[in-house]
């Protein structure tokens, strides 16, 4: 076991309540509602609320098993640690270049609309001009770039301002749908069920969509070294997290089914919201409710942020990727260079993509190749926690069920979301979502002579809780983790 110590992420910034906000930033309610709602109607319709119920089961299975996971190996990685020492490193590399890959577009993906919907506040004709939107989107992303090099401390303190001021405004517009009168047609708890969809095939197109709208509560994992008593923190941060998206998710779906003729939702698409708030509150309603999608997309830009520089951290500090990614800035306690880096190819994909189409046009095409890498990462973590727990899995009925039965549910489910989409994706998205994993073999096989690639076995039945104590007086030039030791 390697005990090299040397400055890393500031420990014990995080507490339960902050980490819970992230994960509900991560998953992004307004923006999730405003970009896959009238999708999700115009492909199951009023089966839309039983869709992400019935999404909703398995993801929870795969937060089981992040919690789970996190519990014996603290780690910027996540699931590129997880995976790496349970089923295979190149399993765990490719898990952890999955998440880079569909971050890295997301941000492209969710800073466009930020842009066109800032703009729309002002001039609903120029968020139609992609290039007015890419520049604003642009600017909104450098923002949130400078806040999370600040530190995990400003990272939060911003969340809790963007992402409270969407969940007041979400909140106003549930109890508002709960005494609205008339509407296009009265609710049925079979929405619930499983009767309205066309058989396995709708409901798999369905939970194509639905899966989408719970991305991001993981950024919990990636925050888990700068967490306070993480190893338990961290899993149930991601399981509230869940569970309150949810229930927004559910409300707002519900209300859209209600209120709105389903010729309003065809034709309104992302702008569903802000039709539903006209509505609800004329006047005031769609501007609010078109306020709090911003906001929210804003936020996850910062969340999707953390993600993809502490997994280049982890990577950097490895040595599976170059090693000046896992330097942290002397002041902050940030990784400085992968933020830097990730800034300065997010740039070079707004430019490209500025040239490419509509926003619409590059918001759908690359969504559908994040499904892909996303279920790549999450179906990998489901299986590892199974084969680290396997030999205690037995030891309790709770302990089978939370970290056996639900995972390898939660796993399987997210790899016939995989295979399901296949065949309904574009040649342009699959070559995406594909291409971006395949890319990942390149520093794959380049850096295979790293530790990483011989690791010791993760095992529940022998792991021995570490506390993470900061080594203050570490060398400035030191790269590696400071606190945890590794077991690489």
């Amino acid at each position: 076991m390697s005990k090299s110590r040397g400055r890393g992420l500031q420990a014990g910034v995080l507490g339960l309540f902050d980490t819970v906000v992230m994960a509900v930033a991560g998953s992004a309610p307004a923006y999730s509602l405003a970009a896959t709602t009238a999708v999700l109607v115009s492909v199951v319709g009023v089966a839309s609320p039983a869709a992400l119920l019935y999404c909703a089961i398995p993801m929870l299975g795969i937060a089981l098993a992040f919690g789970h996971l996190g519990r014996i190996d603290v780690n910027a990685g996540a699931s590129y640690s997880w995976v790496g020492r349970t089923l295979h490193p190149f399993l765990g590399f490719i898990s952890g270049w999955a998440l880079v890959v569909s971050a890295t577009i997301f941000m492209v993906a969710g800073s466009l609309p930020a842009g066109a919907m800032t703009l729309a506040l002002f001039d609903e004709d120029l968020a139609h001009r992609t290039g007015a939107a890419t520049a604003v989107g642009a600017l909104w992303f450098l923002v949130m770039l400078a806040v999370v090099l600040g530190g995990a401390r400003l990272t939060v303190r911003a969340q809790l301002l963007m992402s409270g001021v969407e969940l007041v405004v979400l909140v106003l517009f549930v109890g508002l749908a709960l005494f609205h009168s008339g509407g296009a047609r009265a609710f049925d708890w079979s929405w619930l069920g499983f009767g309205h969809f066309d058989g396995v095939s709708g409901f798999a197109a369905g939970a194509l969509v639905a899966a989408f709208c719970y991305w991001g509560w993981d950024v919990t994992g990636n925050l888990s070294e700068e967490t306070r008593d993480s190893r338990r923190t961290t899993g149930r941060a991601a399981l509230i997290g869940i569970v309150i998206v949810f229930l927004l998710y559910e409300a707002f779906t519900i209300a859209v089914n209600v209120i709105l003729t389903p010729r309003q939702i065809q034709e309104s698409g992302a702008d569903v919201l802000a039709v539903l708030g006209e509505e609800l509150w004329p006047g005031w309603g769609g501007r609010l409710l078109m306020l709090a999608v911003m906001l929210s997309t804003v936020a996850t830009l910062e969340t999707t942020l953390i993600q993809v520089t502490r997994s280049l951290f982890a990577m950097g500090r490895d040595r599976t990727m170059p090693s000046a990614l896992g330097r942290v800035h002397r002041r902050w306690n940030t990784p400085w260079v992968a933020i830097t880096v990730v800034g300065t190819v997010a740039l070079a994909m707004f430019l490209a993509a500025g040239t490419l189409g509509s926003v619409g046009d590059i918001l759908t095409e690359a969504i559908r190749a994040m499904g892909l890498q996303i279920a790549v990462y999450y179906g990998l973590a489901g299986i590892a926690v199974v084969v680290a727990y396997r030999g205690v899995l037995l030891s309790s009925p709770k302990r089978f069920l939370l970290g056996g039965v639900w995972p390898l549910f939660g796993s399987l489910f997210m790899f016939w979301i995989l295979v399901e989409s296949l065949g309904e994706l574009s040649g342009a998205s699959i070559a995406i979502g594909a291409g971006g994993l395949a890319l990942g073999l390149v520093p794959m096989f380049w850096y295979r002579g790293s530790d990483y690639y011989r690791p010791a076995r993760l095992d529940a039945a022998r792991v021995i809780a570490t506390e993470y104590v900061p080594d203050r007086r570490a060398a400035e030039a030191a790269r590696v983790h400071e606190g945890l030791p590794t077991d690489f």
